[in-house]
């Protein structure tokens, strides 16, 4: 092989090369859960990049890609209550952001967006919160706090990026407080109960009254209803009568013959053997 002959084939190859890297650069793919920023010669384009594949500027023009992709991250406050309580708070942040600001946070903000914007004003937000709250009632109403502080923070930061949630996994106060705060609800736990009890025997004391009120009532009605009629008298022993004749009756016969006639029972065994015969 000549010497002519390998130049041209170290040639082709050369040029080879040089087109594939070329062909390589003058494209590029936005992956998916992200939006791509063009900078042609350190200058920004308007327009975000959507995913999928593209074609662009080759060693002239970049893709930066922005994850949209809802993120979460973890964050810790310390903050004092209205009662000067210290108390310290762990937070974790939904956050995601919006295509529409892909463009803007890449080119106004360095570095991670959460650390740049998110993080101090969520910080904020709950120190603001916290302040107007005594520290029983950050513990006891954890969910009106972080609601409050979302409100605030998501105020704070604007629509550039979108704080989707927030959540208060734990508050941390000092010991001495914590006894505190479950000695009284203890205290306050017994008082309801006593006050229960309380409650319970008054009404059972009314009840009470009430029934010796109908029953006096009850009396009375029945008393003035016999003076009327006596013959009720007669009336209620017929209605609770077994069937059978008594065997022991008072001295007066004619109070024992409103029930039922009394026979002698030897003239009953009398007319039983007159009959045999």
């Amino acid at each position: 092989m000549s010497a002519k002959t390998v130049i041209t084939l170290i040639a082709v190859a050369v040029l080879i090369f040089i087109l594939v890297i070329v062909a390589s650069q003058s494209t590029y793919v936005v992956q998916p859960g992200h939006r791509g920023v063009r900078v042609t010669l350190g200058k920004v384009s308007p327009v975000f990049e959507g995913e999928g594949f593209g074609m662009k500027v080759p060693f002239l023009t970049s893709i930066e890609p922005v994850l949209i992709r809802q993120q979460t991250q973890e964050l810790s406050a310390n903050c004092y209550s209205s009662d000067l309580q210290q108390v310290k708070a762990r937070l974790r942040v939904l956050y995601r952001i919006p295509q529409e600001s892909v463009v803007s946070i890449y080119q106004d903000y360095f570095g991670d967006p959460f650390a740049a914007l998110i993080a101090p004003r969520v910080q904020e937000a709950i120190k603001e919160v916290t302040a107007q709250r005594t520290a029983e009632l950050i513990v006891q109403k954890r969910e009106a706090v972080k609601a409050r502080t979302l409100e605030i923070a998501q105020e704070k930061i604007g629509s550039i990026l979108k704080i989707e949630d927030l959540v208060i996994e734990d508050i941390v106060l000092s010991p001495q407080l914590e006894s505190a705060i479950e000695l009284k609800m203890v205290q306050e736990q017994e008082a309801n109960k006593a006050r229960f009890i309380q409650q319970k025997t008054e009404i059972d004391a009314k009840t009470a009254v009430i029934k010796a009120q109908g029953e006096a009532q009850s009396i009375q009605i029945r008393g003035a209803a016999l003076r009327k009629s006596p013959s009720l008298i007669q009336l209620e022993m017929v209605q609770k009568w077994d069937g059978k004749a008594p065997l022991v009756v008072g001295a007066d016969a004619h109070s024992a013959e409103m029930i039922l006639p009394l026979r002698d029972p030897s003239s009953n065994a009398t007319t039983k053997a007159g009959a045999s015969r």
